[in-house]
């Protein structure tokens, strides 16, 4: 049983519950998904201060898509009408022309009633969305887009390692990528609690594991990768605090701060990290949370530049 509170629907125990994607199609390389992977056909929609989306940043980014695939983003303040392209001329996004991205998904599926949600990857002729799905979502942009990619672009979800890499993001994400939201939306001490020691509970395995070897999977960037990488960089500056996941800050878990380090410093990483959507976004749109709105000044981003002595 769930219920709404704050927008979003908990458990009767008070636990976050994450809404379902509601649009699931996939973009394919021979089109028989009914979508077919072709340059400058789809629009990448995004906001830059949530780590789902970021990811599809990152994806497209290393594999040299973004000639391939145009990127919109949105202001990182969402009011009641969800997100908006007031960071475009005129409010409106000068591809798709709307200016609230709710627009596409009412025209895709006019009954829609749920959260609107980035990423999502629009049809630029017909207006509609194909998907939302973000976990598939830089999979395809990896496996799908290859004829796209640029020379010499990583292989992020490799034949050979993806069982490895789906069993190592999988408590990934409930405990982590996930977790940080079951902490920070929990209305009942129980929910924070269990969902507090679940998070650092799997942020401590992770140590142990990184200790013993550069990346998640193999000797290169994966998949996995990208997907902690996204919640490390956010923690300090949004989680920790905001979320109430105090135990410790990343950057006093020698590891996993060295290893995010290792990784804000790859090209297609740090790069497309925007700290002022990220802390705007969360201290000033969560008010149940934060009701002054009042976004802090720290912490300070040039920490990310120091060496991380993991090469």
């Amino acid at each position: 049983m769930t219920t709404a509170q704050f927008g979003r629907e908990m458990s009767a125990r008070g636990e976050f519950v994450r809404q379902p994607n509601r649009f699931t199609d996939r973009i394919t390389a021979d089109g028989s998904s009914g979508w077919k992977a072709e340059p400058g056909r789809y629009r990448l929609v995004v906001s830059m201060a949530c780590p789902w989306a970021h990811r599809s940043v990152i994806v497209r980014r290393l594999l040299g898509l973004e000639d391939a695939i145009s990127l919109a983003v949105v202001d990182p303040i969402r009011d009641e009408r969800g997100w908006r392209f007031t960071l475009d001329p005129d409010g409106r996004d000068p591809v798709l022309g709307i200016e609230f991205l709710h627009e596409a998904y009412l025209a895709t599926d006019p009954s829609y009633t749920g959260r609107v949600t980035v990423p999502a990857i629009v049809d630029i002729e017909t207006g509609h969305v194909v998907t939302n799905d973000y976990p598939r979502i830089t999979l395809d942009l990896s496996t799908e887009w290859t004829a796209f990619h640029k020379p010499g672009a990583p292989e992020l979800y490799p034949q050979r390692l993806r069982a490895e890499i789906d069993a190592v993001i999988e408590p990934i994400f409930r405990n982590i990528n996930n977790g940080v939201y079951r902490c920070g939306f929990a209305t009942t001490q129980e929910a924070y609690e269990e969902a507090f020691h679940a998070l650092f509970a799997e942020l401590d395995r992770l140590s142990q594991r990184l200790e013993r070897q550069r990346f998640l999977v193999g000797d290169r960037i994966t998949e996995a990768d990208i997907r902690l990488f996204t919640t490390l960089v956010r923690f300090d500056a949004v989680y920790h605090g905001h979320f109430k996941c105090n135990r410790h800050k990343l950057s006093e878990l020698p590891v996993l701060w060295a290893y995010a380090r290792d990784l804000f410093q790859t090209p297609g990483f740090g790069d497309t990290v925007d700290f002022d959507h990220i802390k705007r976004h969360y201290y000033v749109t969560h008010n149940q949370i934060n009701p002054t709105g009042i976004v802090p000044v720290g912490p300070d981003p040039a920490a990310w530049g120091i060496p991380h002595g993991r090469a």
